[in-house]
């Protein structure tokens, strides 16, 4: 039962910081939910614009797919405006105290756990690589996947900086990703969404190539 959730995405830009360099990006943040209630998915940047985007629903939750800078900026501003809880998964926190040493976040996620929004559920599939505490969210109700940094349309997140491994990425994508039904979306953290169908054909050759 999909109850009348509908997936929102809103854009916002900033910078993305980790090992001693700085980048401009663009973020994904996704809105889940109905004319109610909604979860955010990966709180980017700029709270005002998330907070527009809600236009007076209730937040019921932040959920962070990992804790990398650009994807968890705004959320304490976000959860202090909301009263909304910042969930993020435990292995993510050495990540999250490089951005946010005074304020932890409120709840953990766990593989497997499940949450619920306008009628919806989402399960969280732990798939570390890109991050060691990086998570999925997969709503079979909507034919979805938010796959924060873990996946995108062309192959795996990045794997190059501090915290992350790409056999670790892989394994998570190859176990986890790649099972799930063929014409499930995937909204990524960053830029065009794609789908598993047409991902999966890839895998050999991400892992040739090594990124």
């Amino acid at each position: 039962m999909t109850g009348g959730a509908r997936i929102e995405r809103l854009v916002t830009s900033g910078t993305f910081s980790l090992d001693g360099g700085t980048w401009d990006v663009d973020n994904n943040v996704w809105l889940v939910g109905d004319d109610h209630e909604v979860i955010v998915v990966d709180a980017a940047h700029d709270a005002d614009a998330i907070l527009g985007a809600l236009g007076g629903r209730t937040l019921r939750a932040i959920v962070c797919t990992h804790a990398h800078d650009d994807h968890i900026g705004a959320a304490p501003a976000l959860a202090a405006r909301t009263g909304a809880p910042v969930l993020l998964h435990p292995d993510d926190l050495p990540l999250w105290k490089q951005t946010h040493s005074e304020r932890l976040p409120d709840a953990e996620l766990a593989d497997g756990q499940r949450l619920q929004v306008a009628g919806t559920e989402l399960t969280v599939l732990h798939t570390p690589g890109h991050a060691p505490g990086a998570v999925c969210l997969y709503a079979p109700g909507l034919s979805a996947l938010f796959s924060g940094d873990t996946l995108f349309a062309g192959g795996p997140g990045a794997t190059g900086r501090s915290y992350s491994d790409f056999p670790t990425l892989v394994g998570s994508i190859r176990e986890r990703l790649l099972t799930l039904p063929g014409d499930t979306v995937v909204y990524t953290g960053h830029g065009d969404g794609t789908t598993v169908g047409a991902e999966a054909p890839h895998l050999q050759e991400w892992i040739d190539r090594g990124f």
